[in-house]
């Protein structure tokens, strides 16, 4: 990875040592500034400008998660008073999906829009946060670990002091349970699924490897082409609107939601250590905070649009929908256990899934009993659903 000033389209957005303080000292004196202006003729010349923040995600322009990102941008600059302006870029824009932590890192990102995921190959207690083993809990129990059960100091230890990365991260927006995903045939049992050659990321690659089949790590962009070159033969990205934006209906009519694969994932919102810590502590707070507020907006727009693009999947598409059957669960439950096992002769990693495991005891053990049997209430007023439980 190269510094911010060999890529020419980083250009006043990125972070600029001199730049950046000098904006920041001179917030400083505005109150002095002010003053002063009242000799000048034309006091709008000492008027502040914005500053920049080159925010660029791992996502396509055309997914629904830029519409997610953006709902951030809104907040943050509202919540700022237009002193902040971030520079939403897709994909590929200055650096691939998959390396916005280290553009980070190294300055030439100020901030990054991501899954923690995405950075595994730099160790796979990354995919802990947000992809690891299924205890019970949901994205929101976990979601909840790290900021009341110890995850965001796990976090912050793994990416500042064993990996030494020079960044500040948040996790925001509890996705919902994952799809096991597409298939260009029916699956009923595991003997359907081994040997295909699957898309996926993380933990869930060694899940499903030792489940049978043979795994590509693609970002989402790639993933229909290589389906249409038989580079995979099924796939699973993350929900409906997501996998029908990039066309996924057009290459694979069986989808099968419910899955232990990736159940309990976040969005990672990262930025560059020293930009932030740059800051004024009132624009460090609307940045983490913002990501608060874009959590609950991402919820909402999330169960309107993942459940109106099902329906069209399946009344517009020809897709066949399905729940992902027991046999195949049970399994999944079954390879876990086994990679469970090798995690744990990582000391940090055990640490973690200690932490993860305590939590999920409790809190789901609440969850689970305080919550009602919603199926029994749908089925009763929704029969003409067909719900497959």
């Amino acid at each position: 990875m190269t510094g911010h000033t060999s890529d020419p389209r980083v250009t006043e957005g990125t972070r600029s040592d001199t730049g950046r303080r000098s904006f920041l000292k001179g917030a400083a004196l505005a109150s002095t500034g002010a003053a002063v202006a009242s000799t000048f003729p034309a006091p709008a010349v000492l008027a502040q400008s914005p500053l920049v923040v080159k925010m660029q995600t791992s996502w396509p322009a055309s997914d629904i998660w830029m519409d997610f990102a953006q709902q951030y941008v809104d907040r943050v600059e509202q919540m700022s008073g237009g002193r902040l302006k971030i520079d939403l870029l897709p994909a590929g824009a200055v650096v691939g999906a998959f390396q916005v932590l280290d553009a980070c890192n190294d300055g030439v990102l100020d901030a990054a829009h991501s899954v923690p995921v995405y950075w595994y190959g730099k160790s796979k207690a990354a995919s802990l946060f947000g992809t690891g083993p299924v205890f019970g809990g949901s994205a929101t129990t976990m979601l909840a670990w790290f900021n009341a059960g110890g995850g965001a100091e796990f976090y912050r230890e793994l990416t500042q002091d064993m990996l030494g990365l020079n960044v500040v991260g948040f996790l925001g927006f509890p996705m919902f349970a994952q799809p096991f995903g597409w298939f260009k045939n029916e699956v009923k049992s595991v003997a359907d699924i081994e040997g295909l050659k699957y898309r996926t990321v993380g933990l869930a690659a060694d899940l499903m490897q030792a489940m049978g089949m043979s795994v590509a790590q693609l970002p989402g962009g790639e993933i229909v082409p290589a389906m249409e070159r038989g580079v995979i033969d099924a796939f699973e990205f993350n929900n409906p609107s997501s996998d029908s934006r990039f066309g996924a209906q057009d290459v694979a009519k069986n989808y099968y939601l419910s899955s232990y694969h990736q159940a309990s994932e976040s969005f990672e919102f990262l930025f560059n250590r020293d930009f932030f810590e740059d800051l004024e502590p009132d624009l460090q707070a609307i940045l983490k905070y913002g990501v608060e507020a874009a959590s609950t907006s991402n919820t909402a727009a999330a169960m309107d649009n993942y459940s109106a693009d099902l329906l069209k999947l399946q009344d517009d598409s020809g897709v066949t929908v399905r729940r992902t059957p027991t046999d195949i669960l049970d399994a999944q439950l079954k390879a876990w256990d086994g990679l469970i096992e090798q995690l744990r002769e990582d000391e940090f990693m055990s640490r973690v899934l200690d932490s993860q495991m305590e939590w999920v005891s409790r809190v789901t053990y609440y969850e689970l009993m305080n919550a009602p049997d919603y199926a029994l209430a749908f089925k009763h007023y929704f029969p003409e659903r067909n719900l497959q439980l």
